[in-house]
């Protein structure tokens, strides 16, 4: 497994280390798990050049979930013969993703275009939805679909061997650091669905020798038990900041923004994150969508409580 995993660094917004797409080769071939948004569509073709290969050689594309920065170019890769494969619930809107496109603008406005580029239709005849624990053949190997809400309805983890593709649940690491962040971003955020899908990652890993995981944001990280537990702090941290700071914030965006910024800058500090490394983890995964996320759970799951 090891020799046929390629971490592609599609150097979003010509930054590197910020969105990945997972080049896996096997016996028929090759698949990817994520694409990336459409601006990196031409930086994924280089990446495919750099191991001798075009997009039509990939055959299979697998999706975490349907957000513009996983997915963006599934379209792209299906006009080259691939077949997509994502969430049951993904699905209809990677066939037809104008609902997907006018909800992200409401958040990214003037910027949709510069960010992620054209988001372009899969054909249906070229689209396999995924419930838990299907599989996906991979010629000598099978890609084991996990069911894991929490960052969103529709999101799916991928075991293939001991490698655990976690898309955004599995949280935001930057390679050389320990700290991870909690991508916050609206409208399906729901900690208490995380939570349990925390604990369907962690069978995951318990299940294979020296597991490993594999967020799209960023990179393949060999303590994966540790990994885990990060990522249970920060979800508890963030339930707390949430009951505590959004109530009082919650008709104030500005303030929100600014309290959410400071936050998650102070906690990525207590874990060692440096301002160069923190400009990294923004990058990867902007602080202020935080605010906004968190202010939806706090309405839909907490305000009514």
């Amino acid at each position: 497994m090891r020799d046929r995993l390629h971490t592609l660094d599609l150097h979003f917004q010509d930054q590197p280390g910020t969105i990945a797409a997972y080049l896996l080769r096997h016996d028929d071939g090759a698949a990817l798990i994520e694409t990336g948004p459409g601006t990196t569509f031409p930086m994924l073709q280089a990446r495919l050049a750099e191991h001798g290969l075009t997009p039509a050689d990939i055959s299979a594309v697998l999706l975490t979930h349907i957000h513009l920065d996983h997915a963006g170019a599934a379209g792209h890769l299906a006009e080259h013969g691939a077949t997509i494969y994502a969430h049951r619930i993904g699905v209809p809107h990677l066939a037809d993703p104008e609902r997907l496109l006018t909800s992200a603008a409401r958040i990214y406005g003037d910027e949709m275009d510069r960010l992620w580029g054209e988001m372009r239709p899969v054909p249906r005849d070229q689209l396999v939805a995924l419930d838990d624990e299907d599989s996906v053949p991979l010629g000598d190997r099978e890609a084991l679909a996990l069911d894991t809400p929490g960052h969103a309805s529709h999101h799916l983890s991928y075991v293939v061997g001991d490698v655990c593709f976690t898309g955004d649940v599995g949280g935001v690491r930057i390679p050389g650091e320990t700290h991870v962040a909690l991508p916050l971003a609206p409208p399906e955020i729901d900690l208490g669905a995380w939570r349990d899908s925390l604990a369907r990652l962690r069978t995951a890993v318990d299940r294979r020798d020296k597991a490993r995981l594999a967020p799209t944001h960023f990179g393949v990280y060999d303590d994966a038990s540790a990994h885990l537990d990060r990522l249970a702090r920060a979800l508890d941290a963030a339930e707390a900041w949430t009951a505590d700071t959004v109530p009082p914030r919650a008709d104030d965006e500005t303030a929100l923004r600014e309290a959410a910024t400071a936050w998650m800058r102070d906690r990525a500090a207590a874990d060692g994150v440096d301002d160069a490394a923190w400009a990294r983890y923004e990058r990867a995964n902007p602080s202020w969508m935080a605010a906004l996320g968190l202010r939806r759970y706090w309405k839909t799951h907490l305000q009514s409580s």
